[in-house]
């Protein structure tokens, strides 16, 4: 355990305590047990265990992200989009984490503005509702006009969430550190790579001037559609901390009944808002990663609004690339190359089955692959193909992860809207792009100069590289150096396995020998023998045991 580790820990112990308080009441604590940090013991024993013995398991973790405040109700948020790391039930109870928060006072809202433009309110905007018209825990929105007429909301930070948020994860970090460090059930969910994605992401939110480029890019891809709206960004009076937005009227898909009343075709409506998501993903490799109800808005003409632009994937052309296999690999029943697919992409901890993982993934395919487009359950194909994903410890890359997620609420969003609405079916167009662009000639030509720039490089330099091995060799300085990783505690567990079974054998001769002194025949030191080979044998079952080596057998 590192010292630098335990020293920020015990600086944070107060808050840090809490959280394995909180922790360890729910029942998500276990493997801190094994900690030898006696104010974490302490805390552990000094829970009063609350009895909650009805509820499941994914309840409890989101029960106990709430209880923890605004950073542990951002990770479950997070987390709810790596379906392959916590299983779909559990990412679908995070996913009902509401991050609703107490408003700043009036005063402070007004200091944050003087403080961001070092302007009175009344020079930045003609009127400023002081009434927040939301309020969640990052942010609060208000109602404003600019002295130019444009009705717009203003998204301002809370104060000092900044200071409420560092130590939480200075924290997070270090709890990760310990879990894969002393935890081999924890290791497999690789806490401190999840962790950093997390700080990554939440900082990012923590600066507007992200969402106003994200919005800024949208409008810019959406220019020539009519059909879709997203609100206008205000560069002159958005900061870091403040965010100046065109104000949107319409009906929010949050309201059911006032959306049914509106007169509109409510199926075209969700074929329109799910188009423009599949373009955002095929054609721009950039999309909103948030379509649940309360950021789409139905405006005058049916036209789809969008809003809270924070959340945004991107696609690299190595990810696309095998997000379009993938799909190939779905559509042609090709089970083999699916599961190699998600093995190159993926990661495991330790070898996979693959004829195992083949016939499962033989199995997906053949229970989808006969049914029509209009049947198809997307969003239940992606969950049964993440719990397969799971099942075989495999992590996917957090932006195909986010991705496949935003799939499934996609679809959930548009059957709230249209209950007979099928995503299958309007994907099938842009699989037609998507097959036609992978058979095009401009893709094969660039595939082979990205080909030709390869070979050209390694032609260039293997002549060098083979030079300079000779050279070593002529001058007897060429070695090989081999990596044994976590080689040292086999050879301990080697060794100690050989000890015992050494004094086994020696005790059961000294035993059948009845070599003196005896005690009513009984050899002292071959008793002796057996005690302490029993013990040895006990502590090398144990650490086995501990490593996670006995469970992996299973």
């Amino acid at each position: 355990m590192k010292l630098a580790t335990l020293t920020r820990l015990d600086r944070n112990v107060h808050r840090a305590g809490d959280i394995i308080g909180v922790l360890a009441k729910y029942g998500l604590a276990d493997w801190v047990k094994d900690l030898n940090v006696p104010w974490i013991q302490e805390r552990i024993r000094s829970i009063d265990g609350r009895n909650i013995p009805d509820l499941k398991i994914e309840e409890r973790v989101r029960l106990a992200f709430t209880e923890l405040g605004t950073t542990f109700i951002k990770l479950g948020q997070m987390l709810s989009t790596r379906t392959d790391l916590v299983g779909p039930e559990v990412a679908r109870e995070l996913a009902r984490l509401q991050t609703a928060a107490p408003s700043d006072p009036p005063a402070t809202v007004r200091a944050t503005l003087k403080a961001e433009f070092d302007k009175p309110l009344s020079d930045l905007f003609a009127h400023f509702k002081e009434e927040p018209l939301a309020s969640a825990s990052i942010a609060q929105v208000h109602v404003a006009r600019l002295h130019s007429g444009e009705h717009v909301v203003v998204k301002v930070q809370h104060a000092a969430i900044v200071d409420k948020i560092m130590p939480d994860l200075d924290i997070l970090g270090d709890l990760a550190q310990l879990a894969e460090k002393h935890s081999s059930q924890m290791r497999l969910y690789q806490p401190e790579a999840i962790v950093r994605q997390f700080r990554h992401t939440l900082l990012r939110e923590l600066d507007f001037t992200f969402e106003r480029r994200n919005l800024e890019e949208f409008t810019k891809n959406f220019a020539q559609d009519d059909t879709v709206h997203f609100p206008c960004a205000y560069a002159p009076f958005s900061t870091r901390r403040v965010l100046t937005m065109e104000k949107l009227d319409g009906i929010l898909g949050t309201h059911p009944k006032a959306l049914a009343n509106s007169g509109v075709d409510l199926n075209e409506f969700a074929r329109r808002g799910a188009t423009m998501y599949l373009q955002m993903i095929f054609r721009d490799a950039f999309y909103h990663a948030d379509p649940h109800p309360g950021n789409l808005m139905l405006l005058p003409g049916g036209v789809v609004g969008v809003i809270d632009c924070g959340m945004v994937g991107r696609l690299d052309e190595e990810l696309t690339e095998g997000l379009d296999e993938m799909l190939m690999a779905i559509v042609t029943r090709n089970s083999a190359d699916l599961g190699e697919i998600i093995l190159r992409l993926g990661s495991a901890p330790r070898p996979v089955p693959r004829d195992s993982l083949r016939a499962d993934l033989t199995d997906f395919v053949a229970d989808y692959a006969g049914q029509s487009i209009q049947d198809m359950n997307l969003s239940g194909a992606l969950t049964n193909l993440f719990e397969i994903v799971r099942r075989y410890n495999i992590t996917l890359p957090p932006p195909i992860t986010l991705l496949l997620r935003t799939l499934v609420e996609l679809e959930g969003t548009a059957q709230e809207l249209s209950p007979t609405f099928s995503l299958a079916e309007v994907i099938r167009p842009f699989y037609t792009q998507m097959v036609s662009r992978r058979l095009s000639v401009q893709r094969i030509l660039s595939r082979l100069q990205h080909a030709y720039s390869d070979w050209e490089r390694l032609v260039e330099s293997l002549p060098r590289d083979l030079s300079d091995v000779l050279r070593r060799v002529r001058e007897g300085t060429f070695a090989v150096q081999l990596d044994h990783r976590h080689i040292d505690p086999v050879i301990n567990r080697l060794v100690l396995g050989v000890m015992t079974a050494a004094l086994f054998v020696g005790s059961s001769l000294l035993w059948s020998m009845k070599a003196p002194p005896t005690i009513k025949d009984v050899s002292v030191f071959g008793a002796a023998g057996y005690l302490v080979a029993a013990y040895l044998s006990w502590r090398l079952l144990r650490a086995i045991k501990k490593s996670g080596d006995i469970d992996s057998n299973k």
